[in-house]
């Protein structure tokens, strides 16, 4: 707790489950934020313990005793990356609804990829990974069309200007390659919108299929599409260890 009992509100928010840190500001810098029924703004705090405080119309209460969930999710193609919709589209909470807990997604999937989505309650889990200032490495399985040639390989590696500046270096491997298609294995350590795809499309390739195989040291394996399962103690332990060394790295720079 900071001084007088008063924190933060985005890590009130964070901590409620109900959203990211960095969703949480993203709420607050929206105005759908109040404290006492007056709008807050960023670096505000509030005490969760005598403050009402209101997100998007709904109080909200910390129980510290709530238990976190971390889960593993294979999101389908065809599902977004959201808890709901509006105009009716298919949502990823509709996946994990038999958990009795309100998770909230770690990151994003486009609606047309696949594979790894984290869903949590746990605001700072999901800050560790998805911080922009952590560059969580995240692998994919790509396919384009058509056959990439070794300058496409050469400039996806180094890096592509997309939305008006460049992509971080990425780890690019080719898989297969055949007459009309290639697949690759891309492993990005930034998590731009939609990043591969405006890549692939910067240099002419078109991606048939995208679907993500890791994040950091935590595999897919063999969970099918629309199933889920929690991390395990093993998982969690490796994640924080990652997570520790990338700190470590950023320190020594």
């Amino acid at each position: 707790m900071e001084n007088n009992g008063k924190v933060r509100i985005q890590k009130i928010i964070a901590e409620a489950g109900l959203a990211s840190r960095r969703k949480a500001e993203e709420l607050i810098e929206r105005g759908a934020v109040t404290v006492n029924g007056h709008p807050v703004k960023l670096g505000d705090k509030a005490d969760p313990n005598r403050d009402r405080i209101v997100v998007a119309g709904r109080e909200i209460k910390l129980h510290k005793d709530a238990k976190k969930y971390y889960v593993m999710l294979h999101k389908p193609r065809g599902f977004i990356t959201t808890m709901k919709d509006e105009g009716g589209r298919k949502c990823v909470a509709e996946l994990v609804n038999e958990i009795p807990a309100r998770l909230f997604p770690v990151g994003r999937l486009d609606k047309d990829s696949e594979g790894m989505l984290f869903m949590t309650n746990d605001g700072d889990f999901a800050n560790m990974i998805s911080h922009p200032s952590t560059h969580f490495a995240k692998t994919y399985r790509v396919t384009v069309h058509p056959r990439m040639t070794e300058e496409q390989l050469t400039q996806l590696t180094t890096g592509v200007v997309i939305d008006g500046r460049p992509s971080m270096p990425a780890s690019v491997r080719v898989v297969t390659a055949e007459k009309e298609r290639t697949v690759l294995e891309i492993v990005l350590e930034e998590g731009r919108n939609r990043q591969i795809r405006k890549m692939c499309e910067a240099l002419g390739l078109e991606v048939a299929r995208l679907k993500r195989t890791a994040i950091g040291p935590v595999k897919l394996g063999m969970l099918q599409p629309g199933q889920w399962r929690e991390l395990t103690n093993d998982e969690m332990r490796s994640i924080r260890n990652y997570y520790n060394k990338l700190a470590e790295r950023a320190d020594r720079n």
